[in-house]
C-alpha cells in the first residue's frame, strides 16, 4: 500500500487532471496503483482494521471493488481527486503502521 501511495504522490506533480483525461495509459496506470492500495487493504484482517482505524478502510476497499468490477464507471476526475486529497493523507498513517510493525518484529 505504501509503495503504491508513494508512487502516486511522486507522479502527481508531473501531471494534471487534463493529462489524466487525455492519456488513457496514464489513466489506467494511476487507476491500477489505486486498485493495488485497495487490494492490499482488502487482504488485511478485520481485527487489524479495527485496531488501526485511522484510515477509512471501507472506502478504500469500496474503491478497489469499483476499480476491479466497475472500472468503466471510474472517471479521471475521481482518480485525480483521490490522488490529490486521499493519498497524501494516507502516506504518513501507513508509514506509522509500518514503523509499529517493524518495532514489534
Amino acid at each position: 500500500m505504501l509503495d503504491a501511495a508513494r508512487i502516486l504522490a511522486e507522479e502527481a506533480p508531473k501531471h494534471s487532471l487534463d493529462s489524466v483525461r487525455d492519456d488513457r495509459i496514464l489513466f489506467f496506470g494511476l487507476a491500477k496503483l489505486i486498485e493495488i492500495i485497495g487490494e492490499a487493504a482488502y487482504k488485511l484482517t478485520k481485527e487489524f482494521q479495527a485496531v488501526h482505524n485511522e484510515l477509512p478502510w471501507d472506502a478504500i476497499i469500496g474503491m478497489r471493488h469499483v476499480m476491479v468490477h466497475d472500472y468503466y464507471t471510474m472517471s479521471a476526475g475521481k482518480i485525480w481527486a483521490t490522488i490529490e486529497s486521499d493519498i497524501p493523507a494516507m502516506i504518513p498513517v501507513l508509514e506509522k503502521y509500518l514503523e509499529q510493525f517493524d518495532s514489534e518484529n
